[in-house]
């Protein structure tokens, strides 16, 4: 009989423990799966939400075209692509080129007075000799960007990125106010 009753405990003792492993096992299940749902889900919505710099869908994508003495004023062109176009002398005197690529396109001598280049990525982008009086490139990607004798009165660069050789040359001629947002030309480029 005590051999019944010790057996019996020791059974009942495996049942508890498995019964024990079980919802230890179906635990950490859930948890794994919480885990790659939530991974899958954030996943998901990286892909839906898209960065402002990508071209908007229903604009006209100018890549590489050649644009020269084309006019643009005052045209909604938020999200458009002009990446590696000719833009000289181009007119886009108060023109919204906000969230635009403009990577290797050229703007030389073009007409940007007025107009929003704010979250505008214009890597390696020629705006030589360019009218930029109270252009707003606030938050733009400007890296390896000139600015070779283009007028920046009243421009806003605040949070841009710019090449420190450039951001000294244009500290030399910077001047004016922003009248859109109200910061100094001098302020946005961090000149002292």
């Amino acid at each position: 009989m005590k051999m019944g009753l010790k057996q019996l405990l020791q059974e009942k003792r495996e049942e508890i423990l498995s019964i024990a492993a079980k919802r230890h096992f179906t635990a950490w299940l859930q948890s794994v799966l919480c885990v790659v749902l939530f991974i899958c889900f954030t996943g998901l919505l990286s892909i839906l939400n898209t960065p402002a710099v990508l071209a908007q869908e229903n604009t006209v994508n100018y890549t590489l075209s050649d644009l020269r003495n084309r006019d643009f004023a005052h045209q909604d062109l938020h999200g458009t692509s002009f990446a590696g176009a000719e833009m000289q002398r181009a007119n886009f005197q108060g023109a919204n080129l906000s969230g635009t690529i403009l990577t290797k396109g050229s703007f030389l001598q073009a007409d940007l007075s007025d107009a929003n280049l704010a979250e505008a990525f214009a890597d390696r982008v020629i705006f030589n000799k360019a009218n930029l009086t109270n252009a707003i490139f606030t938050d733009a990607m400007l890296a390896s960007s000139r600015f070779f004798e283009a007028d920046i009165t009243g421009a806003d660069f605040s949070g841009a990125i710019v090449d420190a050789y450039q951001v000294k040359l244009m500290c030399d001629r910077a001047d004016g106010v922003n009248p859109v947002t109200g910061v100094s030309t001098r302020e946005s480029l961090g000149c002292r």
